[in-house]
């Protein structure tokens, strides 16, 4: 019998040994990486690189929605993401479209709105042509938070798209500075929104603390997770968008907009009767979007509210506002507006109170309609002058 050799179990040992090389060196590669990515600033991510607009359309408005498995929509936090599967990116400008860009809040996002009723899609359905032939093409670029700061963040970026004419919408709710940066698409974005408050000296910088804070580690490949999940997300859900162009739900009934009130419910955003707090308000946002937009002209629309006719409307217009604060407002607006010469339309009460839905701000198709076609005239004298 021949003597037994050490050939088996040195074999052995050295499969071991190479299999706990592999993965030691598997493990320290994946944690390479893993800290490599936080050097990447947050902004540049996959986002940037979409189906959207290739495989399948672009979408008539930013991505939102917190039922995605009916919506085929959901919100995220990335910015360019959120751009990547607009229409707005599919292409460069044709040097034959008149480009308008809506932004602002939910109504003009149209909740419970199809995308061809909202502002954007009617000024789209209206065929409208500049006198010098170029065809009028708007894109919705709102997204549904009340935040001019948001407004400001999403109008930085939709300046790279070249418009023509930029349009926003606003309400009081949108302008006191202790609600700007509650918006989860705000507070995901400090490093877009804080250069905005530095560069025009917007009063925010009391509110600093509330962005969200990133560590180093959620700056990493795994703390990125949610943000690549949620860009992946949105990839999928846009071949049943594609399929269907539903981005939203639309219930067969909702609770209807608030048209009763309290006779002692007078208070709006902790402030009660009295003086309304111009310096809490955050106004400078509108000499900021000058400055952006540049020569490219800003049309401001105090956009329709409902205005009730319910108990105690004698107090409050709707839900939002009571009577005190929002007719201050309005002088306001119309005060800051001819000081600095925008251009500026109060179209507070141009829809019925029968028009709006379940909300003060969100419009039926109807009154929709009745809101395009009192603001047609001057968007004429823009397009064809």
């Amino acid at each position: 019998m021949e003597p037994m050799t050490e050939d088996k179990p040195t074999q052995s040992k050295s499969t071991a040994q190479f299999i706990r090389n592999v993965l030691i060196k598997g493990v320290l590669l994946f944690l390479l990486v893993n800290f490599a990515v936080s050097l990447i600033p947050v902004g540049n991510t996959l986002g940037k690189l979409s189906l959207y607009n290739l495989v399948w359309p672009g979408r008539a408005r930013l991505p939102f929605g917190e039922n995605p498995a009916e919506a085929y929509n959901l919100s995220l936090y990335d910015l360019e993401a959120m751009f990547a599967s607009h229409e707005i990116n599919g292409n460069q400008k044709p040097a034959d479209e008149f480009r308008i860009i809506l932004i602002g809040d939910s109504a003009t996002w149209g909740t419970l709105l199809e995308p061809q009723n909202t502002l954007s899609g009617l000024i789209n359905a209206d065929g409208l042509a500049t006198s010098d032939g170029r065809t009028v093409r708007a894109y919705n670029l709102a997204y549904p938070s009340m935040s001019l700061a948001k407004d400001l963040m999403i109008l930085e970026k939709a300046m790279t798209y070249e418009p023509d004419l930029i349009i926003w919408p606003v309400t009081l709710q949108s302008f006191p500075n202790q609600i700007q940066i509650q918006t989860p698409l705000v507070a995901n974005n400090a490093q877009r929104v804080i250069p905005l408050i530095d560069s025009f000296d917007l009063p925010l910088q009391s509110h600093l603390s509330e962005f969200t804070q990133l560590t180093t580690w959620d700056r990493t490949l795994i703390g990125r997770r949610r943000t690549i999940f949620d860009a992946l997300q949105l990839q999928f859900y846009g071949l049943k968008w594609a399929a269907t162009g539903i981005d939203q739900t639309y219930p067969g009934d909702y609770v209807p907009a608030q048209r009763d009130f309290e006779a002692e419910d007078t208070a709006f955003a902790g402030w009660e009767s009295g003086p309304l707090p111009s310096d809490q308000l955050l106004t400078g946002a509108f000499s900021a979007g000058t400055t952006l937009t540049g020569d490219v002209p800003l049309l401001v629309i105090n956009e329709p509210i409902l205005v009730s006719t319910g108990v105690n409307s004698d107090i409050r217009y709707n839900f939002f506002y009571p009577r005190w604060a929002y007719d201050q407002y309005r002088q306001l607006m119309t005060g800051l507006a001819a000081e600095a010469d925008w251009t500026y339309l109060d179209l507070w009460n141009a829809v019925p109170e029968a028009e709006f839905t379940n909300s003060a701000v969100h419009l039926t198709p109807s009154g929709s309609k009745i809101y395009y076609e009192t603001l047609k005239p001057a968007l004429e004298q823009w397009i064809a002058p």
